[in-house]
């Protein structure tokens, strides 16, 4: 996928001051001055992850990839208003979340959540507090398992399956967490343990 702002032309020649070990804050100060190449590379470094979390949202991959590069895209319109008071990254899965959220505003993207890859579920069983993998039953139904923790996810409220993604998947710290979802951090953790909470009420239920 590419994601280039508008005005950037095909082929420029980077900038011999710039390569892909400048810091956020240098690329950020030079693309708001005006340099696109500064923003080609923020957009290199997070397009992927930007377009992870997105599709943990939204299923379809072509949607999802257009909702990235509309991410990028506000990103860059609305840079002249940053401020540095946060890192960039929290910054701009704050845009991907609200642009994701938006998108999800009716019930019929609402039905078209993601699923979570197999690999994925892995991650988040392996995750202390929200499932034990110590008994026989749950390696031989591990099919099931994926299954009990797609459906687990799939019924939080939004508020919370955002937190507890942002959390495991992202490993954005709570004060990250708090900016992207513009609320106290305080509520990142009551949201966290909720979701905690019911998903492991569905994994007990699937233990018996």
């Amino acid at each position: 996928m590419s994601v280039r702002p508008k005005g950037q032309e095909p082929g420029r020649i980077p900038s011999p001051r710039l390569d892909a070990s400048a810091s956020d804050q240098q690329l950020v100060e030079l693309a708001k001055a005006g340099d696109p190449y500064a923003f080609e590379l923020l957009l290199r470094k997070y397009q992927h992850k930007v377009s992870k979390l997105i599709m943990r949202y939204v299923r379809d991959m072509d949607e999802a990839l257009d909702l990235t590069q509309e991410t990028f895209v506000k990103a860059w319109k609305a840079l002249p208003a940053f401020r540095g008071e946060s890192a960039f990254y929290t910054w701009l899965y704050r845009i991907a979340v609200n642009t994701a959220k938006n998108y999800l505003s009716t019930a019929y993207h609402q039905a078209r959540m993601v699923d979570l890859d197999a690999d994925e579920t892995d991650q988040y069983a392996d995750t202390p507090g929200l499932v034990t993998r110590d008994t026989p039953e749950t390696v031989m139904n591990g099919e099931e398992l994926h299954r009990v923790l797609k459906k687990a996810l799939s019924e939080l409220p939004e508020d919370l399956r955002s937190a507890i993604t942002l959390r495991e998947f992202e490993g954005l710290s709570y004060e990250e967490i708090a900016e992207v979802m513009d609320c106290p951090i305080g509520t990142v953790r009551s949201r966290i343990f909720r979701a905690r909470e019911a998903i492991d009420k569905h994994l007990q239920a699937f233990m018996v």
